[in-house]
């Protein structure tokens, strides 16, 4: 998500400052960790995937 893919995301605008402060290991596995835990709420409440962020 913070090298591969070039969409712009708010994940990712977040990822990216956790690495300017840290590492970008450190900040991978944050963005994994917020991915899966978003994933796991979307399973649980049966809801549908939006890109970005609601209005």
């Amino acid at each position: 998500m913070l090298t591969r893919s070039r969409q712009w995301t708010s994940i990712r605008a977040w990822g990216l400052r956790i690495a300017k402060r840290s590492s970008l290991k450190k900040a991978k596995i944050a963005v994994a960790r917020k991915l899966a835990v978003v994933m796991h709420r979307m399973w649980r409440d049966d809801a549908p995937f939006h890109w970005g962020a609601a209005a």
